[in-house]
């Protein structure tokens, strides 16, 4: 290919919407029963936009899809190839005899090899509307619900042990957008609606959380991010201060139990009660309790809400400079306390 012929394909591929696919790789194959049983493909495409889904086809998709491109762009003479034409790639031909899983087996290769080199061909070609409703995600496949997605997994499937103290209340999470059964101990499983917390990326398809408890890797493509991970270096450690500081205290009869925990979040953040109330039970061991501050005169004040936690940070903030801390520790700090006993309100500070 000529210097400018390979510069005015990058300009048109520049001009390519976001939502053009770019690369296809098959994760798996399915078994769909009825009244005739076949095979059906799972692919994760991903777009020219950065996003990622899952659509399913059959090889009969593949084979409709390969006529309908030969009968609009082959050239009549392959050594002279007329405007508006292109030589597409080989699709694997039909097989009828043998068994079926065995057969949709062998031709994962053969198909990833023909997806790779068909989104290769000329930006012109990826407008066709044939071609881009065959990787377009529709209905069915939005709702069907996916396997195990076993061609997707990475190579190590060592779970990372989490740190003690480890604070996830306002850390990056994701929530599963389908039911996942993991193979083995290393993977996590997964119900859909559960908000995992992020720890890690593992590699281009596989995160590594915490949900219910358990730690474990399990596929990116069966959840949704809601928030994401922090930008990583090359050997995949987050970037600058990787925990902040919040130090908590449990007021009970016997004492003051204090603790400082670490979290995955800059000192800016500002979680939600319902998250806050989650955290310190599961630091003290403790059910029944309630969430305090101390205000500028040292009085204990209950926490209710999102607007009190915000009433909290706001006058936390206000104290800087007037109590040393750690720079990388929170301004405001949590008392809990059981709910039931109100005589700590009328205690001295």
């Amino acid at each position: 290919m000529s210097l400018l012929q390979q510069l005015r394909d990058e300009s048109d591929f520049d001009q390519l919407p976001n939502n053009i696919p770019i690369s296809a790789t098959i994760a798996d194959i399915e078994e769909k029963k009825g009244f005739i049983d076949y095979y059906r493909f799972v692919i994760e495409v991903k777009t020219k936009g950065g996003s990622k889904y899952l659509i399913y086809r059959r090889y009969r998709d593949f084979f409709n899809l390969h006529q309908v491109l030969e009968s609009k762009y082959s050239p009549v003479d392959p050594d002279r190839p007329a405007p508006n034409t292109c030589a597409l790639p080989t699709l694997p031909g039909k097989v009828f005899l043998g068994n079926k899983k065995e057969i949709a087996e062998s031709r994962i290769p053969e198909l990833n090899a023909y997806m790779k080199r068909l989104l290769g061909l000329p930006p012109w070609l990826l407008h066709d509307e044939a071609l881009r409703m065959f990787f377009y995600q529709m209905d069915q496949d939005s709702q069907h619900q996916p396997q195990a997605l076993r061609r997707l997994r990475p190579p190590t499937r060592k779970a990372k042990t989490v740190k003690p103290n480890m604070d996830l209340f306002a850390s990056p999470r994701a929530e599963a957008m389908f039911d996942f059964r993991g193979n083995g101990k290393a993977e996590l499983n997964l119900k859909r609606g559960e908000v995992i917390f992020l720890l890690r990326r593992v590699n281009a398809e596989w995160l590594e959380g915490t949900v219910n408890n358990q730690t474990g890797i399990f596929p990116e493509s069966f959840v949704k991010i809601i928030k994401p991970l922090p930008e990583t270096d090359s050997e995949g450690e987050a970037v600058g201060n990787a925990y902040s500081c919040l130090r908590c205290y449990l007021l009970t009869p016997s004492g003051v139990d204090t603790r400082d925990v670490c979290v995955q979040e800059d000192i800016t953040i500002q979680p939600t009660y319902k998250d806050l109330v989650s955290r310190m039970k599961n630091v003290f061991k403790v059910d029944d309790i309630a969430l305090n501050y101390r205000d500028p005169e040292g009085d204990l004040i209950r926490i209710l809400d999102d607007d009190d936690v915000q009433l909290m940070i706001r006058e936390g903030k206000g104290q800087q400079g007037k109590v040393e801390r750690p720079v990388n520790q929170f301004s405001w700090e949590l008392h809990v306390t059981m709910a039931s006993d109100l005589s700590v309100y009328s205690s001295e500070a």
